[in-house]
């Protein structure tokens, strides 16, 4: 490898030799804006800035295996995006991959834009074309274009960053969303602040700031911020000898302060912190110097922040070779729910990104699991979540439902064939246990023989409970038919599918028992509107806000999206959604299905994070006069989707 830094600025006779150009009648800019205005974040900027960026454009030539910047390195005033060739971005040694950056890959960002030093190292796989891009020219972009700027402060969360990889995962995860994640996400600052007078002595400062331990202290007058100190001033005003550390601390201090009310988001707070060229915001009541200092917020609490970004969360599971790691990104995936919440960020949102958090560490635990078998899978396979993941609406670490369908094999190739398949799936339960999700009480799991079968074998099942429904297979039909693929063959899937609406065209009658077991549990509410709770047990007394009013909502989602013939439909809202569609005539009541299901979803969420459980049962005790308001309120759409049921599937001829 070439250790020293080789950097060259390429001209025109050098491009004519290692590019080739389809009309050499355009000027090197506007071959450079040709190329940008296909990634982002150039793609969202204006012809006019664009074309401004393309002109400044350096254009950098490097040889294989050749350094562009490594860890510890003083940061530039450029970052980079790849032309040609191929870059890798190591963490530590050479055998530290952390990523590789092909065309249209922006790397080195979150170092230029923290003013940091370069945390990984970045080495040429091939002869390279890079094109740098000033620190001027990328606050002008945030600046010009709101959709630009939400990119890039998305994307900084790593030093290296595949645009074509994050704008997919950044498609999937907030399509349709009319906030992104950096515009609703607050940042989380520490409340911890230190303080002092403007007569302290920057002595008394420092001995504060080592005593608790932290990288600045706040001088306030009448509790209002009015300086900063941080470790920055002292490195470089006091250990210089510039001042002595007997004078008073405004000799050094950094005045006025940038302050910020307390809802800052993310994006806001990097914007300020990037202006100013500062580290720290002052955060008091009202946002501005003259009231009260409330906390204190660093780069480093904006990094943490990063941390619980979908995107960096799924990027990191995908590079995890060990459950415990996968554990602790779904501990983060925790912390972001709770973020979520708190800012009462839309429910199908947040559903949107717990599943694909959920399935991502699902997908990794079977890679993991099959490189533990001693061979591959002897015929193609689909891995399936039901139950609440299955409907992507399991936010919270609860049990886990599965199941797993593989091809139909030769009759003597069948024992040998499931063995496999068990065993596996002995491996991914046992994981995703260790990751938090608890055994399934009833063994709905892939790894009991019974839900381990070939396709045509689930076929049959299927057909038998449909054609004989007594009160347990309609039961099991309520969890098996909210499966959905996580990881395997879709085509099973499809099959699968296609086998359960050909049984109900054959027995039509199965809908009424499905209406009825929707129906079995009453509207959540007593005559005398009182809240009807479990009469002995374990949780006498507590409100089953699952039994009594979720799943009554669900249930009906169900049996109206089955009786349309609507496969692969699976979340409750969603469901409802369509619904609207195709029964106009009941749009109303359905998007009061959808508000009250929404609401419900969030106080169960709400109540599991603050007790540390399901969410399941609620004390009623504990619930403030607007807590049980909002309740009650979410009540009505199940009475009335239940009467609606009634009538349509004739259930007084089946009660």
């Amino acid at each position: 490898m070439k250790t020293n830094l080789k950097k060259t600025i390429i001209h025109y006779s050098q491009l004519n030799e290692r590019i080739n150009f389809e009309a050499m009648k355009n000027t090197i800019a506007e071959r450079v804006y040709d190329f940008l205005k296909n990634y982002p974040p150039f793609k969202m900027l204006s012809k006019e800035l664009l074309t401004t960026i393309s002109e400044n454009v350096k254009i950098l030539y490097f040889e294989t295996e050749t350094k562009i910047f490594e860890i510890d390195e003083p940061v530039g005033d450029n970052f980079y995006i790849v032309k040609d060739g191929a870059v890798g971005i190591y963490s530590g040694t050479k055998n530290g991959l952390a990523d590789k950056c092909g065309e249209g890959d922006i790397f080195g960002l979150r170092a230029l834009i923290r003013k940091d030093k370069y945390q990984l190292t970045a080495i040429t796989h091939e002869e390279s074309i890079i094109y740098s891009i000033s620190l001027d020219l990328l606050q002008e972009i945030m600046q010009t274009s709101q959709e630009a700027k939400e990119f890039i402060i998305t994307s900084f969360a790593t030093d290296n960053n595949s645009n074509t990889k994050q704008d997919s995962v950044l498609d999937k995860l907030f399509a349709n969303e009319k906030n992104s994640f950096t515009e609703v996400q607050a940042v989380q600052y520490s409340e911890n602040t230190i303080t002092c007078s403007i007569s302290t002595s920057i002595q008394e400062a420092a001995l504060l700031m080592s005593q608790h331990k932290v990288g600045s202290i706040i001088i306030t007058k009448n509790e209002k911020p009015i300086g900063i100190i941080t470790d920055k001033d002292l490195r470089f005003k006091i250990a210089t000898g510039k001042f002595g550390i007997d004078q008073k601390v405004d000799k050094i201090m950094s005045s006025p302060v940038i302050t910020s009310a307390k809802e800052i988001s993310i994006a806001e707070a990097q914007m300020s912190m990037l202006k100013c060229n500062i580290a720290h915001l002052c955060i008091t009541q009202d946002g501005t110097p003259d009231s009260k200092l409330i906390g204190i917020l660093s780069e480093h609490d904006i990094v943490l922040s990063y941390g619980n970004n979908p995107s960096v969360l799924i990027k990191e599971i995908k590079r995890s070779k060990e459950t415990a790691i996968l554990k602790s990104v779904r501990q983060k995936a925790e912390q972001l729910l709770k973020a979520y919440l708190e800012q009462n960020v839309d429910i199908l949102f947040i559903a949107n990104v717990l599943s694909h958090i959920n399935d991502a560490i699902t997908k990794q635990l079977i890679e993991l699991s099959i490189d533990e078998m001693n061979e591959k899978p002897p015929v193609n396979f689909a891995w399936l979540s039901l139950g609440s993941m299955g409907r992507n609406e399991q936010f919270l670490l609860t049990d886990q439902d599965n199941a797993l369908v593989f091809d139909d094999v030769a009759e003597n190739e069948y024992t040998k064939t499931k063995d496999y398949f068990i065993s596996l799936s002995h491996k991914i339960n046992d994981k995703l246990n260790q990751i938090g999700f608890e055994y399934c009480p009833a063994d709905v799991m892939a790894r009991n023989p019974k839900w381990c079968l070939s396709l045509s074998q689930w076929n049959n099942q299927f057909k038998q409970w449909i054609v004989s429904p007594t009160n347990e297979k309609v039961m099991l039909c309520t969890i098996f038919f909210d499966y959905r693929l996580v990881y395997g063959k879709h085509e099973l899937v499809s099959q699968m599918t296609q086998s359960i609406f050909k049984s109900i065209d054959g027995f039509e009658i199965f809908l009424n028992f499905l209406a009825l077991n929707a129906t079995q549990n009453p509207p959540p509410l007593s005559f005398f509107r009182n809240f009807l709770v479990e009469a002995g047990g374990e949780h006498k007394n507590q409100f089953d806000i699952k039994a009594r009013a979720i799943m009554p909502l669900v249930d009906a989602a169900r049996l109206l999206i089955l009786s349309h013939h609507v496969g692969n439909c699976n979340n409750t809202i969603l469901r409802y959604q369509r619904l609207v569609k195709l029964e106009p005539q009941n749009a109303e009541l359905f998007e009061e299905c959808i508000e009250s299901y929404k609401k419900l979803l969030h106080f169960r969420s709400l109540q599991g994070i603050r007790n540390n459980d399901s969410g399941r049962y609620v004390d009623l005790n504990s619930l403030s006069k607007s807590d049980k308001l909002q309740l009650r309120s979410s009540f009505k759409p199940i009475k009335d989707i239940q009467e609606l049921i009634s009538v349509r599937f004739r259930l007084s001829h089946l009660r």
